[in-house]
């Protein structure tokens, strides 16, 4: 059956009204009244909803965890519309699986309440200091933590974090806000919660670990070291595509007869691997498909390199050539071959195989996952906060093969296309709006590039050393240059076309 076309007029998506959804969603098999709070999780977007609530919403769903409900949170004033948008529906989710097959909906609840965005943060504190909140989750991007540009070293200069140091009852950053709270902990006698970040960076819960105990460090040592020796931050991996939502989104959950104002639609592949190291219990997640083990890195390096790595291959150029979407970049067939050439003689021989899988069997399944056309992912959101992406994604391949002597030809290219992408105009004439934090340094640069491509090579913010390696630097410095001669799509055929180096 079509779940698409056998639907009647949507109903609005409520605890009240999940009796009277189609028969085709699936809905939870608890209610509110059946849960209490274990875990805060902390930038809640789409992603977060369509993993690791989901995980959560499934042990729910077997009657498992309900003890391990998640409490919303946010520290920035963008997540007060999303916070009202779920309070209106019960902090209910609607996520839609878009398989190539066709879609299918289901409804989740493991989310009970979303705390207040606040000036001083005190809600999240108060929250994160209840003895009943076990876990603290995060999912605030890669480049919301506060990394030294040059040494990836907790930031301890940037304005931010001073304040919250001068200021530990009135933090403005999700660090100082649970800094604040393990004070409140260790003042009560309550042991600390587990910190685990769910953001993509190699060894997130080290990361984590850095910021939070560097930010106590700087106002109260005895509660670093407390905080240092009693608390878990459990490195992990996440992965799963999930697009933003657009009205399209909207549209297509109407479509299958669910009101929703903030749905989530999501490829139908999933993978969580966290280290088990916990220090006030978790939920069973092992019995719902999340992998525990003590080697997280492997799987970071695989997905990290080849998943990520690669969607930076495929946007930043998709953008240049107003691509749209990442499965359109896969049916571009000099898109598709310049990914499947950088892949394979230049990420891949630098990845280890982890348990189950080799890195040439992992690339298999990503393009297929890249692939699928129905999911509408687009270049523009994939492309986004390359100063972060590309530093995490890219730059570790270009290192390793620099160190072996392999080729960098196709890194350099990838690096070329960030930079004449971020020049901020399409070769139709059209204009890339800004898509970076950095953005109005990234276009100055990269429009002076066309005439001194090595300028760009000199953001030691983003190539430290690699910036001076010259044969990387003559590499990309060539390539800028015949991108701006020649456009995209020549220097992608000439370099699909070179013969490749043993």
């Amino acid at each position: 059956m079509d779940p698409v076309a056998n639907a009647k007029t949507p109903v609005r998506l409520r605890r009240d009204r999940l009796e009277d959804l189609p028969v085709t969603v699936r809905t939870p098999a608890y209610a509110p009244s059946d849960l209490t709070p274990g875990i805060v999780h902390i930038g809640l977007g789409n992603f977060h909803r369509a993993h690791q609530a989901w995980y959560i919403h499934q042990l729910m769903q077997q009657g498992q965890a309900r003890d391990w409900a998640i409490i919303g949170a946010g520290v920035r004033s963008y997540d007060a519309e999303m916070r009202s948008k779920l309070l209106e529906q019960n902090c209910l989710t609607t996520l839609i699986e878009l398989n190539p097959n066709g879609v299918s909906a289901e409804v989740i609840g493991p989310m009970i309440d979303y705390l207040p965005i606040e000036p001083g943060n005190t809600a999240l504190t108060v929250k994160m200091a209840d003895p009943s909140i076990r876990i603290v989750s995060l999912t605030v991007t890669e480049g919301g933590y506060y990394l030294d540009a040059n040494t990836g070293a907790f930031d301890t200069h940037h304005e931010d974090i001073r304040h919250d140091a001068a200021n530990p009852n009135q933090p403005r950053t999700v660090f100082g806000a649970m800094v604040a709270a393990l004070r409140q902990r260790r003042m009560k006698g309550i042991t600390p919660f587990t910190a685990l970040s769910c953001d993509n960076l190699q060894g997130n819960g080290t990361i984590l670990r850095n910021c939070v105990v560097g930010l106590a460090r700087m106002s109260d040592p005895d509660l670093a070291d407390w905080i240092d020796q009693n608390g878990a931050f459990p490195n992990s991996m996440v992965d799963s595509i999930v697009p933003a939502t657009t009205e399209q989104v909207v549209s297509q959950c109407r479509a299958l007869g669910i009101d929703d104002r903030a749905p989530v639609s999501h490829e139908n592949f999933r993978q969580w691997v966290i280290e088990d190291d916990f220090c006030a219990g978790r939920p069973p997640l092992e019995q719902v498909g999340v992998t525990l083990t003590h080697n997280v890195h492997s799987y970071e390096t695989m997905k990290l390199r080849i998943l990520n790595g690669g969607h930076q291959l495929l946007a930043n150029v998709g953008e240049i050539l107003n691509v749209p979407t990442i499965s359109d970049c896969m049916q571009d067939p000099d898109i598709q071959a310049f990914f499947g050439k950088v892949q394979s003689e230049e990420i891949l021989p630098h990845v280890d195989a982890v348990p189950g899988t080799t890195a040439k069997e992992y690339l298999e399944l990503v393009e297929t996952r890249f692939a699928n056309t129905a999911i509408h992912d687009t270049t523009r959101r994939v492309a986004f906060d390359g100063s972060a992406r590309h530093p995490g994604f890219l730059l570790p391949s270009l290192r390793d093969a620099l160190a072996s002597g392999s080729s960098v030809n196709g890194l350099a290219l990838a690096e070329a296309f960030w930079c004449r992408m971020c020049a901020g105009v399409r070769e139709d004439g059209s204009e890339i709006v800004p898509n970076d934090p950095q953005w109005q340094n990234l276009q100055k640069t990269a429009l002076a590039s066309r005439s001194d491509p090595e300028c760009w090579l000199q953001q030691a913010q983003y190539y430290g050393e690699i910036g001076r390696n010259i044969r990387f630097a003559d590499a990309f410095t060539s390539t800028v240059s015949e991108i701006w001669q020649n456009g995209s799509r020549a220097v992608l055929s000439e370099y699909v076309a070179e013969t490749s180096i043993p």
